[in-house]
Formats: structure tokens, sequence, C-alpha cells
């Protein structure tokens, strides 16, 4: 069975969109917010990327507000891993999704996933010659919903702490851009895979980009 590039494009925005969802539904229920905040952080964290990339392209209104059925599919993720929460702790005992596994995984698809689609659709938008765009709204589109997760749950942004955050939306970015024109099909598996398989490699063994080491003042002086 033969699928071309743009079928293969949409299958994914759906993947991707319902994966973030999940990451933010599952952020929301470990931070204790209610129905409405598992709903809200869910749809902020599928559609927030998009969102941004569409409005640096001049594209108003932004496609998830014209095309209603990404808006469903994240309500529904959401509203699932709110119902599984339910289930699984009967309303009585705490739920923890923190340092879960299939949390990273789910994260690490959607980033993927959205990586891929910023710069394909900004060499859609007739910028492919211009590199430097293409992989920025790869980047913006794939870590920009977690950063409005991440600021709505009173969090520091993953891209500024997490391991291997950004640099693996990065890198995937930059690959695909470099991949699409041989392989317009099979680059959208290599470049979600990749990111992945990254994030994955970097959450077990703890990746991380240098830091300095910072130690708060005793005694903070009065302003």
């Amino acid at each position: 069975m033969h699928f071309d590039a743009d079928t293969l494009m949409n299958a994914a925005d759906m993947l991707g969109t319902v994966a973030f969802s999940i990451s933010g539904a599952m952020t929301a229920i470990q931070r204790g917010l209610d129905l409405f905040g598992v709903f809200t952080l869910g749809i902020a964290t599928a559609l927030g990327g998009g969102i941004v990339r569409d409005i640096i392209l001049g594209r108003c209104p932004p496609a998830a507000f014209v095309d209603w059925e990404y808006l469903v599919m994240a309500a529904l993720a959401a509203w699932a891993v709110f119902l599984f929460g339910w289930y699984t702790s009967r309303g009585e005992r705490p739920v923890s999704f923190r340092d879960s596994q299939f949390l990273n995984v789910c994260d690490a698809i959607g980033l993927g996933v959205f990586s891929v689609i910023g710069v394909q659709a900004t060499i859609d938008a007739g910028y492919v010659e211009n590199p430097f765009f293409c992989i920025f709204l790869g980047l913006t589109t794939g870590v920009g919903g977690g950063v409005l997760r991440d600021v709505l749950s009173c969090t520091t942004p993953a891209i500024l702490r997490k391991h291997f955050y950004a640099m693996a939306s990065l890198v995937g970015a930059l690959s695909y851009y470099c991949v699409w024109p041989a392989y317009p099909s099979g680059s959208i598996f290599f470049t979600t895979g990749l990111v992945v398989f990254l994030r994955v490699m970097a959450y077990r063994y703890r990746w991380e980009l240098p830091r300095l080491p910072f130690e708060e003042p005793k005694n903070k002086p009065e302003t």
C-alpha cells in the first residue's frame, strides 16, 4: 500500500496532536488541576506550537481555528487521560505521572512530529530557499506547545532545563530539511524516529547541556 507525502504528513499531524495533548493532560493532573485545567493544558500543548508558527507565517486565522478536527482530537485525548486517571484511582487514590516513561514518550513523539511539520509548513509557504527560517519554525512548532504548557502550569519551560529537549527538536528540524529533498515520505519517519530516540536516550541516561552551579545567597539583601 502506497501513501503519498501529504497523506503521511496529515497522519503525522494527527498523531502529534494526540501525543502532545496526552502530555499536556498528564502534566495538568500531575499539577493538581481540575477537569477544565486538564482540557486547557491538553489543547494548549497540542495546538500552541502550530498557532505560533501560523502567526509568524502570516496565516490568519491559524489552522487550529479553521480545521476543527485538531481541536476535537486534542480534546478527546485529554478527556481519555482524565477518564483513565479517574478509573485507576477511583477518584480516591492520588494519581501520579511524575517521571513517567509513557509521558516522556508521548512528549517525544509530539516534539518529533511537530518539528517536522513546522519545517514542511515553512517549505510549503515558499521559504524552501531559507534554511534558517525553515529550521527556526520547525523548532518553534516543536517546542511551542510545551512552553505554553509549562508556563500555564507554573513550571520552568522544558526547553530551558530538560534533558536535551530543544536540541532534539533542532536536530530533527535540521535533519528533515536536509533529507526531505531526496526522500519526501521517508524523511517523516526518519526525523520523527530520530527525535524520539534522542529524547528517550536523554531521559534514560540523563543527557544534559552544560550548566554552571549556582548557590542562592543565604541572606539576600533587601530590595
